[in-house]
C-alpha cells in the first residue's frame, strides 16, 4: 500500500504527500529539506567541475532528474543549490566524494545519491543499492604515445598506477599476482594524483576506465602526449549509487530513469556529454553503443 501510494504521487494523481506515510530516504530528504548528491571532481564526462567550479555532467544531469521525481513525490518546489534562503521547497546540496569514500558517504547518509563514475558490482551491492546502468565502460591502460605498451602484457618490470577505491585497482592486483609479467600496482588517491604519476614519469601507465581516460585526455593540456591501449580488462556497468533496504526511494529512482527514457532524455543527456562539446570546448566525439542504446530502449527510449 505504501509503495503504492508513493507511485501514484509520482504519476501525478491527487494524493497528496502528507497522506503518505513517508520512510527511509525519502523522509529523511522531506525532513531536511535538502536532498545531498554526491559528485565527483574530475570524473569528466559524468561529475566534474567546470570553470566556475559548479557541478556538471552526465551522472549530475540523471541525479538531477532523480531530485526532480522526489520534490515531485514531495509536492514541493526543486531548488537549486543558489536559490534564495527564503524560498520553500527541497533545496539541492552538491557534496563532494572521492572513489574510496563514495559508498561510505551513502550508506551513513552523508549523501542521498553517488553521482560519478561507479561501477554497480554485486560486491558492492551487499552494501549499496543502483539504479539502472546508465553507461558501459572497461578497464583500460592510458601510456605515453612513445612508450613501447600496448597490454598490460607489456609491463614486465614496470608500474601502473589506479586509483584507491576502485574496481580498477583491484582488476591490476589480480593480474600483477600472476606474476606473469611481473609488475608493480601504485595506489593513487584519486584520477587526478594518477594521471600526474603518469605525467611525471613515476609510472609507466595509469589504469582506469576508458572513457574516463578519454576525459583526461581531452581536458588536459598535455593531454594529447598520451593514448588509451590494450584489450579492455574488465566490464563496468555505471549506475548512481543509493542507499539499500529501502524499496519506496528505490521505487522513485527506478520510475525517474523509465520516465526520462520515455521523454528520450537519456538518449539525449548521452549525446550532451559523449558527443556534444563539453563547457570547456573538447569533444569526446563517443557515439552510444549499440549495446546501450539498447538498454535505453528497454527503459522505455522510443524506437
Amino acid at each position: 500500500m505504501k509503495r503504492l501510494a508513493l507511485l501514484l504521487l509520482l504519476l501525478g494523481s491527487p494524493v497528496r504527500a502528507q497522506d503518505v506515510v513517508l520512510t527511509g530516504t525519502l523522509k529523511t530528504i522531506n525532513d531536511r529539506g535538502t536532498i545531498l548528491i554526491g559528485v565527483r571532481e574530475a570524473s569528466v564526462p559524468f561529475s566534474f567541475r567546470d570553470k566556475a567550479g559548479q557541478p556538471v555532467g552526465l551522472s549530475v544531469d540523471l541525479c538531477h532528474g532523480i531530485a526532480e521525481d522526489a520534490a515531485a513525490a514531495l509536492n514541493v518546489d526543486l531548488l537549486e543549490p543558489d536559490a534564495p534562503a527564503w524560498q520553500k521547497g527541497l533545496r539541492i546540496a552538491y557534496v563532494p566524494v572521492a572513489p574510496d569514500d563514495r559508498l561510505t558517504k551513502l550508506v551513513t547518509g552523508a549523501i542521498d545519491l553517488e553521482c560519478g563514475s561507479t561501477t554497480a558490482t554485486a560486491e558492492r551491492a551487499r552494501t549499496v543499492a543502483f539504479s539502472p546502468v546508465f553507461f558501459l565502460a572497461g578497464t583500460k591502460l592510458l601510456v605515453r604515445k612513445d612508450a613501447a605498451i600496448a597490454s598490460w602484457r607489456d609491463l614486465a618490470g614496470k608500474s601502473v598506477a589506479a586509483s584507491a577505491g576502485t574496481t580498477n585497482l583491484d582488476v591490476m592486483k589480480r593480474l600483477a599476482a600472476r606474476g606473469a609479467p611481473a609488475f608493480e600496482v601504485v595506489t593513487a588517491p584519486d584520477l587526478p594524483a594518477a594521471y600526474d604519476m603518469l605525467v611525471q614519469n613515476r609510472v609507466a601507465a595509469f589504469a582506469s576506465d576508458d572513457i574516463l581516460l578519454s576525459g583526461m585526455i581531452a581536458t588536459r593540456s598535455d593531454g594529447q602526449s598520451f593514448h588509451v591501449v590494450g584489450d579492455y580488462l574488465s566490464f563496468e556497468p555505471y549506475a548512481i549509487g543509493l542507499r539499500r533496504d529501502d524499496p519506496d526511494f528505490a521505487e522513485l529512482v527506478k520510475h525517474s530513469f523509465a520516465r526520462m527514457a520515455e521523454e528520450g532524455k537519456l538518449h539525449a543527456l548521452y549525446n550532451r556529454w559523449l558527443t556534444d562539446r563539453l563547457p570547456s570546448g573538447e569533444n569526446l566525439n563517443l557515439p552510444i553503443s549499440p549495446q546501450l542504446a539498447e538498454m535505453y530502449r528497454v527503459l522505455g527510449e522510443p524506437d
